[in-house]
Parts: structure tokens; C-alpha cells; sequence
């Protein structure tokens, strides 16, 4: 389960960076660092959430501070309490919880700027590591990464910053330039089907959830832990309902609903997931081949309602909203004539 990126302090402690899966790439380059000594002062890792950049982080800091963690897994106390966030040479700082989330800047000048000073306590060298980097330090906030700018310029040995980010573009450009960046990418379709069944998730319910989670692990295991699944597995189906009884209504209602979550774009994805299963299912498709396919019965019977090509029509209208409102589309308007242009 080393794929995904936890929000707080692990209660299954990784191993190291021999914990994280599907990111060859990026590991390969961090551990050919270490091996030759030659660690950046400031690393941006970048790509989605839930496929380990963090416990990379954890696990290059803990590469670096213990000899037999470079080698592979390791237990020793150093590596526990590092990766357990209680080691004095390494820390965790995440987005404050209120308001903006942005960090504030006397936190920069009070916590930061000072154990950059003093750091190492205790080992070799030391991390200061900021998951969700671009909430900490979004573009319109620049105060808090002004005041670390001279640290970022002019480092002191064996200190050294790890920022974590999905959007690496809203991260402040005076942070970005003086990163080395190290791509993370979404992870695999089998490797998503094996975190899930080691979670003893049924196989019946996983494939809605990787076809949505879009290669993030912490959004597969929400969909499927949390009940998210079948909220969007009842939202199609009101839609569907809606548009087979040609209800105005509650397509105006399905149309404010939308507009008002805070995940349209999961939920989008949802709808076009449901109809791209219909199409499968009007032309004779297995039902393994099914995102939904835990609820076969009631989708073969709502794939009747219309031939092949009408689901498709579907599907393509969504992903075509989908895009326009990545480009800023009024959500209302755009809502509502998906809605519509769906009956």
C-alpha cells in the first residue's frame, strides 16, 4: 500500500523507498543521488496525489540518514521515527488548516528559517518536507516563499527541501526555478487492482473505481471505502431515470446539484463511465469488460432503453462539457445545456 500519499502520520510504517510502486523512473533517479552523494539541495516532486510522492520523500530522507536504509527496508529506530514524523531532522510541514491553507509567513520566519540554521540535530543531513507545496505556497500569496527565498538561494550543507505537489504550475515560480523537479506519474491499471484487493476490497467493486480514480491511489480507495462509489453509481442512475421520463425538473435539479460539488469533475467522469458501460452493454460486451459491472443487471436492462450509438452520443457530450469547463465555462450554463443535449 505504498502507493498512496497519506495526509497524516502513517499508523503502518513504509519501508523506505523500496515502499513505493509504479514510479521506477523517479526512485532510479533519487537513489542514483544518494548513491553518489549528490543530493539536491531543493527537489520539487511532482504529479498526482496518491502515488507516493510522499512517502518518497520520507523514504530519500531516511536513505540519507541510515546506511542500511540505502540497501533496502529498514526498521532501525532512525527509520521509524522518520517514518512516523518524530525525528528531529526531518519534518513535515502541511498546509495550515483554515482560511486560504497558505502558510503564513511568521511561520517561515519562526519554524522554517531557524532550523534551516541549526539543522542537523541529531543525523547527517536534513529535510524539510511540504506536501501540497502549491496550497502552502500558491502565486498569489508570495510573502511566505519570498522569506525563504534567500535560504533557497544560498543553502546551507546537508539541508534540504522536498516540495510535493499536484499542481506544480500554481507553485510560486521562485520556487520552482531553484527546484530539481522529479516526475511522479499515475499509476497503472493492475497495480491499482492489487492495492485495492490487498485492501480486501472485492473485485466486483474495483473496477468502477480504478476507471475514476485516474491513476491515484487515495482516490480509489475513497471511492471505494468511503461510499463514494455508489453515490456516483445513484447519481447516473437519476440521471438516467431523469432523462427516460423527459422530467425537466429534475434535470434542472441533477444540473444544480452538479454545480454546487466540490468533485464536478469526478462526478462527470462518473456519468460518462455509466453510458460508456450502457454502449458496451448494447453491443453484447462481456460484463468484466464493465467499470460497473457489480451492478450488470440493472445497467443490461437500462442499455435496452437505447441503441449503441445514442449511449456513445452520451458519453462524448460529457467529455466535450468536461473540456469546456477546463476552459472556464460558465458550470450553470454549461450544466444545463449537457443536461439537456442528453434526452
Amino acid at each position: 500500500m505504498g502507493a498512496s500519499d497519506p495526509a497524516t502520520p502513517a499508523t503502518v510504517v513504509p519501508r523506505g523507498l523500496n515502499a513505493v510502486q509504479g514510479q521506477d523512473a523517479a526512485i532510479t533517479t533519487l537513489r542514483r543521488a544518494i548513491t553518489n552523494g549528490r543530493l539536491a539541495h531543493t527537489y520539487l516532486f511532482e504529479g498526482p496525489s496518491g502515488v507516493g510522492k510522499q512517502i518518497a520523500a520520507l523514504g530519500l530522507a531516511a536513505a540519507a540518514l541510515c546506511d542500511k536504509a540505502r540497501q533496502g527496508d529498514c526498521a532501525c529506530d532512525i527509520c521509524r521515527r522518520i517514518y512516523t514524523e518524530q525525528h528531529p531532522d526531518v519534518r513535515v510541514i502541511r498546509p495550515r488548516d483554515e482560511a486560504a491553507r497558505n502558510l503564513k509567513i511568521q511561520v517561515v520566519r519562526e519554524e522554517i528559517i531557524p532550523f534551516t540554521q541549526f539543522a542537523p540535530f541529531e543525523g547527517r543531513a536534513a529535510f524539510l518536507i511540504f506536501p501540497d507545496a502549491d496550497v502552502s505556497f500558491p502565486t498569489n500569496q508570495r510573502d511566505s516563499a519570498n522569506a525563504m527565498l534567500k535560504t533557497l538561494e544560498e543553502p546551507r550543507p546537508n539541508v534540504h527541501f522536498v516540495f510535493l505537489s499536484s499542481r506544480p504550475d500554481r507553485l510560486l515560480a521562485t520556487v520552482r526555478s531553484r527546484s530539481q523537479r522529479v516526475r511522479f506519474r499515475a499509476l497503472p491499471t493492475d497495480l491499482l487492482d492489487g492495492i485495492l484487493a490487498a485492501r480486501d476490497i472485492p473485485a466486483e467493486t474495483r473496477g468502477a473505481a480504478i476507471s475514476l480514480a485516474s491513476g491515484q491511489a487515495d482516490r480509489a480507495l475513497a471511492l471505494c471505502t468511503e461510499g463514494l462509489g455508489e453515490q456516483l453509481l445513484d447519481l447516473a442512475l437519476r440521471l438516467d431515470d431523469a432523462l427516460q421520463q423527459s422530467s425537466p425538473g429534475a434535470l434542472l435539479d441533477l444540473s444544480d446539484e452538479l454545480a454546487r460539488s466540490d468533485d464536478l469533475h469526478i462526478r462527470l467522469s462518473a456519468l460518462a463511465l455509466f453510458y460508456r458501460d450502457l454502449s458496451a452493454l448494447a453491443l453484447g460486451a462481456p460484463s468484466d469488460t464493465l467499470g460497473y459491472r457489480h451492478a450488470e443487471t440493472s445497467l443490461t436492462e437500462r442499455a435496452a432503453r437505447a441503441n449503441s450509438e445514442q449511449h456513445a452520443r452520451r458519453v462524448q457530450r460529457i467529455h466535450e462539457t468536461m473540456e469546456q469547463l477546463q476552459r472556464n465555462a460558465n458550470p450553470e450554463l454549461a450544466l444545463n445545456a449537457m443536461l439537456f443535449g442528453l434526452a
